[in-house]
């Protein structure tokens, strides 16, 4: 079933029509300094049907080209609990961390670390057997020790997550107020507590919100671009959050309508595809620079 919400520039890229993961234009249109391609184990695939690491490749390849990082999301996966997250993080450091556009990231200690973002987090009950110094098998003082993010989708979560040893919290979704994570209200407040408990906070903006093609009872969550101003209002309230990190929800998620790559409209007997029109194709990718430049001049990484 045809799941875009607009249509990429240059064409749908595979027959799923919700992915196209070439990142060039982003590299060259955006000033990301990371990408975050979503991850899961050798074997499980994502929703087009192509297993991680054959994508992994191309974005990591590309990204260095332009001396641009590679993260990971680490996905929601059947049989997902501490030992094959275990399993994961030590396949994905053994393979990828010597490479150059592989993403460390520099610690109040001084170390540089990879860093990992872990969608339902709040879900995984043993992680504390994983994150903690004496989980019985722990990545900390080990050579795959890592900086991770966690995902608080309602208030009691930060503490949920605290408790098991993670890193940080990142609040993913794109569409205010979704969640208490995601809503701008209350980021303040979230800033707060991870600084209290030596946590990161990495809020999530996005360009807008639109999943009625996969969920058409969601419309309630449904947010509009209003030509850029709902990206730049979320932008400027993480910056008054005063962050290190600001992450943005999406590059390419084309099915959600987050997607910041470039797009077109059309209309088709059977479909009407969203574009930016007044503006332009790349408009979202050049408002991502100019609050990425601008991100810098306070002392952020966007």
């Amino acid at each position: 079933r045809e799941t875009l919400t607009a249509l990429p520039l240059h064409g749908k890229r595979r027959s799923s029509g919700t992915r196209d993961v070439s990142p060039r234009p982003a590299l060259s249109g955006a000033a990301a300094g990371v990408l975050v391609p979503s991850r899961y184990p050798p074997g499980p695939a994502d929703d087009s049907g192509e297993p991680s690491d054959s994508l992994v490749l191309s974005v990591r390849d590309a990204a260095c080209r332009y001396t641009t990082k590679v993260a990971f999301h680490i996905q929601p996966y059947k049989g997902h609990d501490d030992h094959t997250m275990h399993e994961n993080i030590r396949y994905i450091m053994d393979k990828y961390r010597s490479h150059a556009a592989f993403y460390k990231f520099k610690t109040g200690t001084g170390n540089s670390l990879p860093l990992f973002y872990t969608y339902d987090s709040y879900l995984t009950a043993e992680s504390a057997n994983l994150l903690t110094p004496s989980g019985s098998h722990s990545l900390r003082n080990t050579s795959y020790n890592a900086v991770f993010v966690a995902l608080p989708v309602e208030e009691g979560h930060k503490h949920k997550l605290l408790s098991a040893g993670y890193d940080g919290m990142y609040t993913y979704f794109a569409s205010n107020s979704f969640s208490f994570g995601s809503s701008h209200q209350n980021w303040n407040a979230i800033k707060t507590f991870c600084d209290s408990s030596n946590l990161m906070f990495i809020p999530s903006v996005g360009p807008g919100y639109i999943d009625s093609s996969i969920c058409p009872w969601n419309n309630h969550n449904t947010r509009n671009r209003v030509n850029g101003k709902y990206c730049e209002t979320a932008l400027q309230a993480a910056l008054m959050v005063r962050l290190e990190v600001v992450s943005i929800t999406s590059f390419n998620t084309w099915h959600e309508g987050t997607q910041i790559k470039k797009a077109v409209p059309k209309k088709t007997l059977t479909r009407l595809y969203l574009g930016y029109l007044p503006h332009q194709p790349s408009t979202y990718l050049e408002l991502t620079r100019r609050w990425a430049e601008h991100c810098s001049k306070e002392k952020m990484s966007c």
